[in-house]
């Protein structure tokens, strides 16, 4: 992920000896065990204890299946479960679909095996949502209660901005891992209601929305970011990821990706912002500017953030390329 954004950003930098300075953090992946079958996928999903099972599964079904035709049929399964390992999963899923929808190799169609074998096995469920089950349809939508409340459940409070819907979310304020304060999260008498906040949006609609939803989410981390500025990069690399995955999708999944990734962003939001906000991030500064202190900081968050706020600044985000820069310095 961090390798493919360092390319897209300067693509003179050296990434060979970027990645060989990460290698050494990563674990060897486990071998299989118990293979997952077509029957049984339910039972293993979001068992980390799987792993091994789960990439194996993976390889063979993209060895026996063009890639677009595996992403449609596990994407409504794996998507309600976005928040798993911090939005990660989701987020390399992204860069791999990215890359092949570019140019198919194996070593691509690999790399999203990787990515959705993980996700598979790192699955969890939003706070308050339903956990899937062997009643889901085999290759159909996830229920739209599985990422988040039932509609009528909460009375909607309208279509909100991104920016007001996420400055909405509560603050949970509460230390531990990211199990424990999406447990916490789910019992906040905040959390089902500021949800609601971000309106259904319309097929066709989905695209600009997702991309709202970056752009608001880049201008709060100027804001948010002491909070932590490692998590807090995802609630905008995550709703980037999911779209960048949009294109190679069925249209009819457009509304269910458009859900998780708010419902993410929002997680993340309440997860880890703080309670008081910092000032805006200077407005301007240049590209080049942003991309050396990434650079710089040879951290994959602040590397992904960069190309995120960058895209941002394109669109005329005012604040987008200080809060680049303010993620480069806090995390480094």
């Amino acid at each position: 992920m961090a390798a493919d954004a360092l390319l897209r950003i300067d693509p003179s930098a050296d990434v060979h000896r970027w990645v060989d300075g990460y290698v050494g953090r990563l674990e060897q992946a486990p071998g299989e065990r118990w293979p997952v079958t077509g029957d049984d996928w339910h039972e293993a999903l979001g068992d980390a204890g799987r792993l091994g099972d789960w990439l194996a599964f993976f390889d063979r079904e993209l060895a026996g299946a063009p890639w677009p035709d595996v992403l449609a049929r596990w994407w409504p399964r794996l998507v309600p479960g976005s928040i798993a390992s911090a939005t990660h999963c989701l987020i390399r899923t992204g860069h791999a679909v990215r890359a092949l929808r570019e140019v198919e190799t194996a070593p691509r169609r690999a790399e999203l095996a990787a990515a959705l074998g993980y996700w598979a096995a790192r699955w969890q469920p939003m706070p308050g949502s339903a956990p899937l089950s062997g009643a889901v349809p085999p290759v159909g939508i996830v229920p739209r209660s599985a990422i988040a409340p039932p509609v009528g459940a909460v009375p909607p409070v309208g279509g909100r901005p991104p920016g007001e819907a996420l400055d909405g979310v509560p603050v949970l304020g509460a230390a531990g891992d990211l199990r424990a304060r999406l447990d916490r999260l789910g019992l906040h008498p905040g959390w089902r209601p500021a949800l609601r906040a971000a309106a259904d949006v319309p097929v066709a609609e989905v695209p600009a929305a997702l991309t709202r939803l970056v752009d608001a989410a880049v201008v709060r981390y100027g804001r948010w970011a002491p909070g932590s500025p490692v998590m807090l990069v995802h609630a905008a690399t995550a709703p980037r990821a999911a779209a960048l995955v949009l294109p190679a999708l069925p249209p009819e999944l457009w509304p269910l990706t458009h859900q998780a990734a708010w419902t993410a962003a929002a997680a993340i939001a309440a997860l880890y912002r703080p309670a008081a906000a910092l000032p805006d991030p200077a407005r301007g500064g240049s590209a080049e500017e942003v991309v050396a202190a990434a650079v710089r900081s040879g951290d994959e968050h602040a590397l992904k953030f960069a190309e995120v706020a960058l895209e941002s600044a394109s669109r005329g985000v005012p604040t987008a390329a200080g809060a680049a820069l303010r993620a480069a310095a806090l995390i480094n």
